[in-house]
C-alpha cells in the first residue's frame, strides 16, 4: 500500500502536542503512508482569529490549501481537529464566488485551487482500514482497557467534517479493537473538556473535564486515548488541577490514539512520544505486556 498526501501539523505539534506530531508521523510511515509537509505551512488562526475577523480567519486557513496545491497536493491531512475545522471552513468559503474574492484579496493571490483536508484519523480509517491494521499488528493491545473520547469539535458540526457520527464516533473505537485493546463503552465520548477555557475559566476546566475523569474512572478506564491536543492537555497536563479542585485523586493517563497504535505496530516509547506525558502511562502498558 502507497499513499501520499500533503501534510498539515498545526502549531501545537511542534509545540504541546509535539509527541502527537511525532507519533503521527512513524504510525504512517508504518502503514505506508506519505506525508509531505506544506512549505512555508503558516498558522491556521486558531480560536482567536474567526472570534475577530472571519475573512482574516479563512485567508489564514486557506493560504496553507494554495500552498499544498501549487506544491502538487491535491489532499491535505492534519492530526488536530482545530485546525482541521478551520482549514474545512476556509475551503467551503473560497468555494464560494460570491465570497472568495474577499479571501483573494488579503492573500494578493487566486484561491480557484485549493488542496481538500482530512484528519490523519480519517485517512487511516478510510485508505488504511481495519483489516490493514489488524495484519500490521504485532503487539497487541489485550488487557488493556480503554476510553475513546473524542472531544466536541472532532466529528462536529457533522455537515462541515463529514466523517464518523457526530453523537456516536467509532473511529477510534474501531481502531483500539483492532489493536486488541478493551474498549470500554464511553457515554461522554462527544462531551466538552472546557477547551480553550483552562487560561481566562479554570473552574470551568476543572468541572468539565472533571466530570470527563469521573465516569472514565467508574468505569475501571487504565488509559483515555484521544486525538486532539487540546482535549489532551486539559485532562493531562490539568488532571491534578482537576484532582485538587474536586478532591479527587485520579491518576489516568491520556494518550494519542496515535500512541498506541505505533506501539502496536511495534515502535517504540521513544518513537511515540510517551516520555512527554504528564501522567506516566508506562506501568499500566507494561502491566498489559505492550511495553
Amino acid at each position: 500500500m502507497s499513499i501520499s498526501v500533503g501534510y498539515y501539523p498545526g502549531c501545537s505539534g511542534s509545540g504541546t502536542s509535539v509527541e502527537y506530531d511525532k507519533s503521527t508521523r512513524a504510525v504512517c510511515k508504518k502503514l505506508g503512508i506519505e506525508l509531505n509537509d506544506i512549505d512555508d505551512w503558516s498558522c491556521c488562526g486558531s480560536t482567536p482569529a474567526h472570534t475577530v475577523n472571519h475573512t482574516l480567519s479563512a485567508a489564514l486557513s486557506a493560504r496553507n490549501l494554495v500552498l499544498a496545491a501549487k506544491q502538487g497536493q491535491e489532499e491535505v491531512v492534519t492530526p488536530c481537529p482545530s485546525c482541521l475545522a478551520n482549514l474545512r471552513t476556509a475551503s467551503r468559503k473560497i468555494e464560494d464566488e460570491t465570497y472568495r474574492p474577499k479571501v483573494e484579496a488579503l492573500l494578493d493571490e487566486s484561491c480557484e485551487k485549493a488542496a481538500t483536508v482530512a484528519s490523519t484519523l480519517q485517512l487511516i480509517v478510510e485508505k488504511v482500514g481495519m483489516d490493514a491494521i489488524k495484519k500490521a499488528v504485532v503487539k497487541p493491545l489485550k488487557d488493556l482497557n480503554v476510553a475513546c473520547y473524542y472531544g466536541c469539535i472532532m466529528n462536529r458540526p457533522p455537515e462541515l467534517m463529514q466523517f464518523d457520527d457526530s453523537e456516536n464516533p467509532m473511529a477510534m473505537d474501531n481502531i483500539m479493537e483492532a489493536c486488541g485493546a478493551t474498549v470500554l463503552p464511553f457515554p461522554l465520548k462527544v462531551e466538552c473538556c472546557g477547551a480553550a477555557g483552562g487560561m481566562p475559566r479554570k473552574d470551568l476546566v476543572t468541572e468539565l473535564s472533571g466530570r470527563l475523569l469521573d465516569v472514565a474512572a467508574s468505569l475501571n478506564t487504565e488509559i483515555i486515548v484521544t486525538a486532539c491536543p487540546l482535549c489532551q492537555m486539559n485532562l493531562d497536563l490539568r488532571q491534578g488541577q482537576v484532582n485538587r479542585a474536586n478532591g479527587t485523586s485520579y491518576d489516568i493517563p491520556v494518550v494519542y490514539f496515535t500512541q498506541l497504535l505505533g506501539l502496536a505496530l511495534g515502535l517504540s516509547a521513544e518513537e511515540v512520544g510517551l516520555s512527554k506525558l504528564v501522567v506516566d502511562p508506562t506501568p499500566r502498558l507494561r502491566f498489559a505486556g505492550v511495553l
